[in-house]
């Protein structure tokens, strides 16, 4: 059954443009695909960034990428917000949380790369 719930991700990348992009589109793919979300029940995506990344919005990489995902990324509300700095915190990261109208037993978090280490508890 379907109802209102939220899948988390995160990945880590470069603080360059090129890889930040890269990462934003491997990260909502994967989301994407492992959990089999169809563009009628995406609410919203809500990015996180740390403060070390601030040459590129990850919400602008999903708009300028719209030919990478099977929904149009035009009607979906983005937003983007800096990531609370947290002593010893994990560097580098791009958060993201896709709200919308979800299976809860099925969802499949995606962690990548370093960001791994944020949730080794469901991350392979």
């Amino acid at each position: 059954m379907k109802r209102l719930c939220a899948i988390r991700g995160a990945i880590t990348a470069e603080n360059t443009k090129e890889s930040i992009e890269k990462q934003t589109v491997r990260l909502i793919q994967e989301i994407v695909s492992q959990n089999k979300i169809c563009a009628k029940d995406i609410v919203d995506f809500h990015f996180t960034l740390t403060k070390d990344l601030d040459v590129l919005n990850p919400a602008t990489v999903l708009r300028l990428n719209q030919d990478k995902f099977d929904f149009d990324v035009k009607t979906v509300p983005l937003f983007c917000s800096q990531e609370a700095f947290i002593q010893g915190g994990l560097e580098r990261c791009i958060r993201v949380m896709v709200t919308g109208y979800f299976n809860r037993k099925k969802i499949k978090f995606v962690y990548l790369e370093q960001a791994r280490k944020l949730r080794p508890d469901i991350s392979k």
